[in-house]
Formats: C-alpha cells, structure tokens, sequence
C-alpha cells in the first residue's frame, strides 16, 4: 500500500514570530469562557477555572488552545462586542502571564474582538463566520497578520440549519472557500486554514458527505480544520448526548485525520493526542 505522503508538505503557520510546523498533525484544545456553550458551558468563566483548564490541556498534549467568549450554540443568549471583550482580556493575560509558550487562538467572528486579543497575545484568528458577520474581519485579520481559520457556514447561529439546501454539498462548499481565499491573498494574507464547518448549515447526513470527502479540501494547498468534537452529527446518531459521544469523536478523528486534517480541535485532548498516536504509526507502515 502506498505511503500517505501528504504530510510531509511541510506547512508551516507564523503563530507570533514563532513557527508551527504542521507536517504532522496538531491537536487544538476548546477552553469555552462562555455561560451557555453545548457542551461544556459555564464551566471555565473564572480566571481560576480558565488556567486550570488551560493547564490540563496542555498536559495532555494540545498544540494549540482555542479561545472562547461567544456561544455558537442555536438559541445562545446574545453577547455584545464589548461584553466578549471583557470577558476575554483578564482570562488571555492570565494565560500569557502563567503559559507563556502556548500558541492561543481566538475563537470570535467580530474583528474588533479579534484585534483586541491579538493584541493581549492571541496568535490565531478562529472566526465561524468566514467573514460574513463582520465585513471588517477579512482587512483586520490581513493588516494583523496573524493566521486565519476561514470556515463554512451560512446564515448565522440561529438561522443556519434553515439553509442546509446546496447545488452540489461539496462543490459549493469549495467554491465558496475559493471566492474567499482569493479575498484574503489579494489583502496579503497568506496563513489561511480551512474549515469545513461541521455542523453549521449542514442536515446529518451532509456532515457524513462531506467527512467523506474532505480530502477534496486539499485541492487548496493549505492546512484544514476538522471540528467534530462532540457534536450533534455524533451523538443524534448514536442516539446519546454530548456527554457519552467521546468514542464517536476519536472515530471521525481518525477519518479526519485519514482524510488530510492537518488540525483536530477538540474537548478531549489526550484521547485525540491518542488517535494521532495511532495515526501516524500506520502512517509510518504504509
């Protein structure tokens, strides 16, 4: 069988002077500082409760700590610009004051927000909206410099499982990354990651579609996103809840891996510190 060569393109991301190399894959640990997040909401609002979180995290292996102050969740209480920013600032100077070495990533579609955390350290621009709920965001991440996750999803939180209709799941998906990439690289912004947005505009049976063929992704040439952590396309097929879809996660983590995913964001990193274990040992005996 012939060896997976695809990681050893050497894609490197500038995450503040600092480069990070993913020609192996990275694990991205979730620390939600919201009240209301779906999974693990008002666990981590305290400075206290965020570093200790944060600690674990890195403990168990994560390369990367994704940050955030806004629920994506359908039905999530609002939450203005300036409150996001309040909550965020004490929590990523705490961060940097205690582990200053972790890369941290900004969870966040508006780009002030973004900027304000960028300036308190964050390394990484992580926007759901692929700049569609802020028209400022694309020229903010650009002028800032700093490595954006441009992912897929129509509508917004509360409207985006009404807009699950496509042409084509995969081809549309494409050229909507395509139209955006080209925005972004004629602002000069050149460390894009793709995000195929699992879960957001997507029925139960796209997310399947197009885990199936997000090895289509790699047409682009930069570094994809897998962020399937605990979700509804894992647990209502199962028929649990969030809380018992861990063994579902390292499942399609795997997939995603198998499929080119050059980052896996996660809840749970030691068992995704595991799967890419796993992963690359087969990857080894091709």
């Amino acid at each position: 069988m012939r060896k997976n060569t695809f990681f050893n393109n050497r894609t490197t991301l500038n995450c503040n002077g600092r480069l990070l190399n993913l020609s192996t894959p990275k694990v991205m640990g979730i620390l939600n500082i919201t009240p209301d997040s779906f999974f693990d909401g008002g666990k981590y609002n305290s400075i206290d409760e965020s570093l200790r979180r944060c600690e674990q995290l890195l403990i168990d292996g994560a390369d990367l700590i994704d940050i955030g102050a806004y629920s994506s969740r359908p039905g999530a209480a609002d939450v203005s610009e300036q409150e996001e920013i309040e909550r965020l600032r004490p929590i990523l100077k705490a961060i940097q004051q205690q582990f200053p070495q972790a890369i941290l990533s900004i969870d966040t579609f508006r780009a002030e927000v973004a900027r304000v955390s960028v300036l308190e350290g964050a390394a990484i621009i992580n926007d759901i909206s692929g700049g569609e709920l802020d028209n400022n965001m694309f020229a903010t991440a650009a002028n800032l410099q700093v490595p954006y996750i441009l992912m897929h999803m129509r509508g917004t939180p509360d409207t985006m499982q009404k807009l699950t209709k496509y042409d084509d799941l995969v081809s549309d998906i494409i050229k909507y990354f395509a139209e955006k990439v080209n925005r972004l690289r004629m602002l000069g912004l050149h460390d894009i990651i793709l995000d195929p947005g699992f879960g957001f505009a997507k029925t139960l049976e796209q997310n399947y579609q197009l885990m199936a063929h997000l090895s289509e992704l790699k047409f682009f040439d930069l570094p994809i996103l897998s962020g399937i952590s605990r979700k509804s396309m894992i647990y209502k097929l199962l028929e649990v809840d969030a809380s018992h879809a861990l063994n579902g996660t390292s499942v399609l983590n795997m997939v995603s891996l198998q499929n080119g995913a050059n980052i896996l964001r996660v809840h749970d990193v030691k068992e995704a510190v595991e799967v890419r274990k796993i992963f690359l040992q087969l990857n080894e005996s091709y």
